[in-house]
């Protein structure tokens, strides 16, 4: 009896065990709330999630500190960013036991070789959504937002993604990559401002107002044009023939997280071919886990969003990160643009 009292007494000394976290800093209406789900009752671990609308806007955020986050969601471009600033902890995702499960493509991505910092979340290009009961001209192509035809005029949307916009204007002058080019990013300058009163609006939510016609196009990503498909059967989604961004996002543990052990947890979670399949049945995008496709939604096995025409998959750019004299430039254009 005695010994049993000395344990009671130790345990209540001890208090409460501490609720197990996490914080996920993250694109808005881009989580699974299933998957979500799953973890937190497999882990224990409650997680809260904050949305943000482009890169810019969460790398300023985690650069200003006291975020309370442990993880974000950074695209490749802005990946190395990150690194080189000590925003990311060397979390070494290639040692988990899930990494078996990612692809060949994406385990050894220029922006963070090795897998030293990040794993994938999902993958998918940029392009035109146009409603064709508006439009029913050519949508493979950026003029529909830098030289809009009458019918799209004051119904177009653009995403606040700044090197998505200025890629596919750059592409579409004739620009390569990374451009630094005065006479090519004049004009891509000179184009954006001539088309922008054409737009209606500069805004990361074109699921819902392209599937409820507040707007009849928009630059935006292939997995947002299929959601919007699957409620308004008239959505398509065109590829630019000049060339359009293939992107990658991906999962990292930020440097002054206070909960790392429940973010490797989630980490190795997501590298689950299930799981993965999860994320992509909600958003829509691919991702790079090998073996997901066995659970995903059958659209997405033959939905043109996901699978590039034949045709059309050359002008495809795999999108790196440009030095920061032509980042200096694209963001002296694009502050303009955003006046």
């Amino acid at each position: 009896m005695q010994r049993l009292l000395t344990t009671v007494a130790a345990l209540a000394a001890a208090g409460p065990a501490l609720a197990q976290e996490l914080n996920i800093y993250n694109w808005g209406n881009y989580t699974s709330p299933e998957m979500i789900e799953k973890f937190e009752e497999e882990t224990g671990i409650d997680v809260t999630i904050t949305d943000y609308d482009s890169n810019d806007t969460a790398l300023a955020k985690i650069q200003a500190g006291g975020h309370g986050f442990d993880i974000v969601v950074p695209s490749g471009t802005y990946v190395p960013i990150y690194i080189d600033e000590g925003l990311l902890m060397e979390s070494n995702p290639s040692e988990m036991e899930n990494f078996e499960h990612v692809a060949e493509r994406w385990r050894d991505p220029a922006f963070d070789p090795g897998r030293r910092y990040t794993v994938p979340w999902q993958w998918g290009t940029v392009g035109m959504a146009v409603n064709t009961s508006v439009y029913d001209g050519d949508i493979n192509t950026a003029a529909i937002y830098l030289d809009p035809p009458e019918a799209l005029q004051g119904r177009i949307n653009v995403i606040p993604e700044m090197m998505d916009v200025m890629s596919i204007a750059i592409y579409y002058v004739g620009g390569e990559q990374c451009s630094q080019d005065r006479e090519t990013l004049r004009e891509v300058r000179d184009l954006l401002m001539e088309a922008k009163p054409h737009w209606l609006s500069l805004d990361y939510s074109t699921v819902e107002r392209l599937a409820a016609e507040d707007i009849a196009a928009s630059i935006t990503w292939n997995g947002a044009a299929l959601r919007a498909r699957l409620q308004n059967e008239d959505i398509a989604f065109g590829y630019p023939e000049t060339g359009y961004p293939v992107w990658s996002d991906n999962v990292a543990i930020l440097a002054d997280a206070e909960n790392v052990d429940e973010a490797r947890t989630f980490m190795n979670f997501i590298m689950e071919p299930e799981n993965a399949a999860m994320i992509s049945n909600f958003a829509r995008y691919a991702n790079g886990i090998a073996g997901s496709e066995a659970y995903m939604d059958e659209v997405m096995a033959t939905a043109p969003e996901v699978v590039v025409p034949g045709d059309l998959a050359e002008a495809g750019v795999d999108s790196r990160i440009c030095p920061p004299e032509a980042q200096q430039i694209y963001r002296a254009i694009w502050t303009e643009v955003l006046k």
